[in-house]
């Protein structure tokens, strides 16, 4: 059997139980495989990456070391929860990198969604690099690979996986999730005793709010749509649909419309709000949301949100139009 096809028999991780069982069980692998060494990962805040290093920690303790770079296009609050939950709870050796003037200034000007995502993919690994070489005795990459990268992309998974990393940089990779898919991870990753804001956490993608500020990203308008997502987060959850709406997020085009407030004209962005339902990400429905629900997220973005004169709510299915605008 390759060491990266998963046992036919290997039971479903559906139970805490279950869940204790394959902890204890990683957590002598590592040991053995790490030995006295230091692992480096990236810890970008989500599912993955989060329970890897909660597992990692729980195996070697400070021998880990979590690099997290925040690069101005996370969620409000996100980077934050991960200082608090790793460093202030979990006691990790944690090095957090505010790059976010760095990634912005890169991408002043730049509106082609994928010139963007190559920036910021890019950009990261510069970064993580630079950070790697400070440290010394590093003689492991931990990865937060789940068995579907392994099925759908040959192994290597593109958000965790820092490959472009120099070839002198020699790692020998530790990934203890890898023969697990997304449901057993989040099983696993509250019996480690995540929050469940970081375990249940939805998709998101590597490039974060930047292919959400469509177009080019000014800073302003890249505030707007963190602050109306945040709003839009706070009262789905209010209103229990955190848990039944698959995924949810704003967005904000590069253009404006014209308002009034204050009882003067005003010209300012539109949010849009995307909510969709799927099984497999392939095709997605739009679930309908209860007016009074839709009317007090729309009333606080345009009572809260500095620039927004609209909101609006997308109907689109996939197919025809993908998940992300962008």
């Amino acid at each position: 059997m390759e060491n990266n096809k998963r046992p036919e028999s290997m039971v479903r991780i559906t139970t805490p139980e279950l869940a204790d069982a394959f902890i204890a069980e990683q957590v002598d692998l590592v040991r053995k495989q790490v030995g006295d060494k230091k692992v480096l990962l990236a810890l970008s805040g989500g599912v993955d990456s989060s329970v890897v290093a909660a597992l990692l920690i729980k195996a070697i303790g400070k021998q880990l070391v979590c690099v997290h770079v925040n690069h101005g296009l996370m969620r409000k609050g996100e980077s934050e929860q991960v200082i608090e939950v790793f460093r202030n709870q979990l006691d990790a050796n944690l090095i957090y990198i505010d790059a976010t003037d760095r990634f912005l200034d890169l991408l002043a000007g730049v509106s082609e969604p994928e010139a963007k995502r190559k920036i910021i993919g890019g950009e990261f690994i510069k970064v993580f690099d630079e950070e790697a070489r400070k440290l010394e005795g590093i003689s492991f990459l931990a990865q937060g690979t789940i068995y579907p990268d392994i099925i759908e992309s040959d192994g290597v998974k593109a958000h965790h996986n820092v490959g472009g990393l120099p070839e002198e940089m020699q790692f020998e990779l530790v990934e203890p999730v890898k023969l697990l898919f997304k449901d057993e991870v989040r099983v696993v990753g509250k019996r480690l005793g995540l929050p469940s804001s970081m375990v249940d956490r939805q998709p998101f993608p590597g490039p974060g709010l930047g292919v959400r500020c469509l177009g080019a990203i000014t800073r302003d308008r890249l505030n707007a749509l963190r602050e109306a997502d945040a709003i839009l987060r706070e009262e789905f959850s209010n209103a229990g649909l955190t848990d039944k709406v698959w995924q949810f997020f704003t967005v904000v085009p590069d253009f404006r419309a014209t308002g009034v407030k204050d009882g003067k004209r005003a010209y300012d962005w539109p949010v849009i709000i995307r909510a969709v339902n799927t099984v497999d990400a392939m095709t997605a429905t739009v679930p309908e949301i209860d007016w009074a629900v839709l009317k007090k997220i729309t009333d606080r973005i345009l009572s809260e949100v500095p620039g927004v004169c609209r909101v609006l709510y997308e109907l689109s299915p996939k197919p025809v139009a993908t998940i992300e605008w962008e």
